[in-house]
Order: structure tokens, then C-alpha cells, then sequence
């Protein structure tokens, strides 16, 4: 595996400076090309899976992470208030305490759940300098976050559902979990008090774990979150040091805080259960192990460009243009890459990472052909631009693997 911090600065996917402060990574446009790709992915997912998306704001009021909890239990963790004339305003250091005001903005019914609310949202933690480090450890966070608000019976299947969405996004993205575990809450920690919210809320997560086809976990204490149990999703760095990057969560502490209901079908006010579930994490998280796990070579459909087309001479300049001008009708990411920035060789080396190489020369131009090259090595030979174009968009959509199968 590679160093994501060296590869993603010479690659230019992002990069810092201090005037901005540490923690603070900027994206380049080839990395939020890729940033993009993700989000677009994880959203379609999340509508394929029953999820509707919202937006809130990345503050709010300090009472709001009072009644949540934060204030007391992970103050340490967040920015220090605002004043805003006779109120505080505090950067938020999640998005659950939003998400629980958009559930309880109207009435529910059990014929709603489980309602699963999700958003690709910021927040903020005050991290200590060392700590930081390229984008793995950052203080503003873009969090792929979700809320499913539904019924004590409906718990443990939301989770399963959950590790579900987990396991196949790792499939998609080409991420190997290093291993599942079972965080709880351990010895001098800041939690909740409620010794029988944290007996139901880890038989849920143990239920879930049990039925998940068997999936190997190891419980860890001391890694709990305040308000509850959870299943943190472990993958390891280039030195092989492991982070969390996908979580479940069983919280049955701000439903409570927040006095959230339904209404059951015999009319009684019940409590839902709040399970929160991010499946790849925060996004630079997301794409600092990326980049180490593909070593900037990416799958087609997160790659920032996904064709570069090289005309040998000046002659054939016209002919790589209008063929980059089909591909991005297309929607595809391409560019041209003409002889004024070196020799053809220099040219293919350049663009070692980018998946298709289209090369134009005399033949190829007076046939409305290309040499198709990949990055693999793999030469497929002259093909019609159209087929070319064809095949790539395909392998773009279809957010295929294999660059190349035989017609």
C-alpha cells in the first residue's frame, strides 16, 4: 500500500496550507472529482435502500447539544461556543441531534417506520495538533451519516440491512476490512448512566452481529460512543495502523432526551429506537485509503480522468478533440493531450494512471479509428472512437472492475 499524504499531494488530490491551520485539508479538482464519485455513489445506494436525504445546518444552538448529551459528555471533543448576541452557537460535532429535531418536526406513525433519514453532512472536532494528519485525521469532517428511526423489533434487522450496505460498498470500492468489532463502553470513560440502556442497546448489536452470516467480531471496551454501544468497521493504513471507518450505532438515549414518539397501532405513544450508520465513513477518510489501496491507479469510475487522448502530431489535434468532445457529451471524464507537452512517449508515461489511452496518429485518423492503450499494459489495437467511447462509459456506469473484455 502506498502513503495517501505523499501520494495524493503529487498526484494533486489535495493538499493544506497554514493560512487555512492544521487539520484543514483543501481539495484539488482531481480530488473532488473523485470526492464526487463517492458521494454519488454512497446517495444512490442509500435511495436503492429505502434512505430519504436532508440538509441541516452545521450549527447549532448549545442548549441543542445539551439535551443531547454532547455538552456534557463530549465537550472536550468540540469547538468552543460562539456569541451571538444573548446566544451561544456551537459548530456541531454530529449530525444525530439534527437529524433527531427532523424526526420529531411532526407527529409519526409506526406506519413510518423505519424511517431512515440520511445526509452527507459537515461537522467539527477540536482535534489535538499531534493527532493530525494528511486526511485520515482532520477537525472539519464530511460525514456519510444516516438516522433510522424505527421500532424496538424493527432494530436488529435495520443493523443487519446496515452491515449489509457496508460489506457491499467494500466490494464496490475495492476496501478489505481488517475487522469487525463490538465496541463498548470501558473503565473511566465519559457514558450515559443507564446501566439497562446498555444491556438492550449490545443485545441488538450482538443479534445483528450473530445473524450477519456468521461475521467474525472481537468486543473491545473503551470504545464505545457516550450515548451507546456500537459496531466499528476497522481498516488498516499503509503502516499498518488500523482506523474505524464504518460504524453502527444502537442509541435508545436521544430518542429519550429528546422525547421522541410514534404512534403504535393500537394508538399508544411509543419510543422509537435511533440507530446511526455511516457506510464508508467520513469522506476523507474514505478517500485517504482509497488512494493508498489503488495507489492512485482508480477504478474507472473514480478515477478524475477516465480517458486521455493522445494525437501524435499536430495533424491529428482536431480529430482528439472532437472525440473528447463526444466523451464528455457522454458524460465521461476526458482531455486531450497534444504533442506540445512532449513526445508521444512522454505522453503514455504521464498519463500511466489514467485507464484509457486513445492515440491518434495518420492511419488511425484517415480510418476514424484509435489505438486504444490501457493501463494495465494491455493493447487492444485500432477500434472505432464510438466503440471506444462505447465501452468506457459502459465500465463507468456499470462501475465495473475489468477494463477491457473481449467484444
Amino acid at each position: 500500500m502506498h502513503d495517501h499524504r505523499r501520494l495524493g499531494r503529487d498526484l494533486g488530490l489535495f493538499d493544506t496550507d497554514p493560512l487555512m491551520g492544521a487539520g484543514l485539508p483543501y481539495w484539488l479538482p482531481d480530488g473532488a472529482v473523485v470526492r464526487h464519485a463517492l458521494e454519488e455513489y454512497v446517495r444512490e445506494a442509500e435511495l436503492r435502500a429505502g434512505y430519504r436525504h436532508v440538509y441541516s445546518p452545521v450549527l447549532g444552538k448549545r442548549e441543542l447539544y445539551e439535551i443531547s448529551g454532547h455538552w456534557d459528555l463530549y465537550r472536550d471533543d468540540m469547538f468552543p461556543p460562539m456569541r451571538l448576541g444573548a446566544e451561544e452557537v456551537v459548530l456541531r460535532p454530529g449530525l444525530c441531534p439534527h437529524h433527531a429535531l427532523v424526526y420529531r418536526s411532526r407527529a409519526r406513525s409506526h406506519r413510518e417506520l423505519p424511517l431512515r433519514i440520511a445526509e452527507l453532512g459537515a461537522m467539527y472536532r477540536s482535534e489535538p495538533s499531534g493527532v493530525l494528519g494528511g486526511l485520515t485525521r482532520v477537525r472539519a469532517i464530511h460525514l456519510n451519516d444516516a438516522h433510522i428511526f424505527c421500532t424496538a423489533e424493527q432494530a436488529a434487522g435495520e443493523v443487519r440491512a446496515a452491515l449489509g450496505l457496508i460489506r457491499r460498498a467494500y466490494a464496490d470500492l475495492g476496501i478489505r476490512a481488517a475487522r469487525y468489532r463490538l465496541s463498548l463502553p470501558g473503565p473511566g470513560g465519559k457514558y450515559v448512566a443507564d446501566p439497562e440502556l446498555w444491556r438492550r442497546a449490545t443485545a441488538l448489536l450482538e443479534e445483528a452481529l450473530e445473524e450477519a452470516d456468521g461475521l467474525p467480531y472481537e468486543a473491545a471496551e473503551g470504545e464505545a460512543a457516550f450515548y451507546g454501544p456500537k459496531i466499528d468497521v476497522q481498516i488498516a493504513d499503509a503502516a499498518g495502523r488500523e482506523t474505524t471507518l464504518s460504524t453502527i450505532q444502537v442509541d435508545f438515549h436521544q430518542p429519550a432526551r429528546f422525547g421522541l414518539r410514534y404512534t403504535d397501532a393500537g394508538g399508544r405513544r411509543r419510543r422509537p429506537v435511533m440507530v446511526h450508520r455511516s457506510v464508508v465513513g467520513s469522506v476523507e477518510r474514505a478517500v485517504a485509503h482509497l488512494i493508498e489501496v489503488h495507489g492512485g491507479a482508480f477504478p474507472v469510475w473514480l478515477a478524475p480522468v477516465q480517458l486521455v487522448v493522445l494525437p501524435v502530431g499536430e495533424a491529428q489535434e482536431g480529430r482528439a478533440y472532437e472525440l473528447v468532445r463526444e466523451a464528455l457529451a457522454l458524460g465521461l471524464r476526458a482531455e486531450v493531450a497534444g504533442p506540445g507537452r512532449g513526445t508521444l512517449g512522454a505522453r503514455v508515461r504521464a498519463a500511466r494512471l489514467v485507464p484509457y489511452q486513445a492515440v491518434i496518429g495518420e492511419r488511425e485518423a484517415a480510418g476514424d479509428l484509435v489505438a486504444v492503450r490501457l493501463r494495465d499494459g494491455r493493447r487492444p489495437g485500432g477500434v472505432a472512437g464510438a466503440e471506444l467511447l462505447r465501452r468506457v462509459a459502459e465500465r463507468a456506469r456499470d462501475r465495473g472492475g475489468e477494463l477491457w473484455e473481449p467484444a
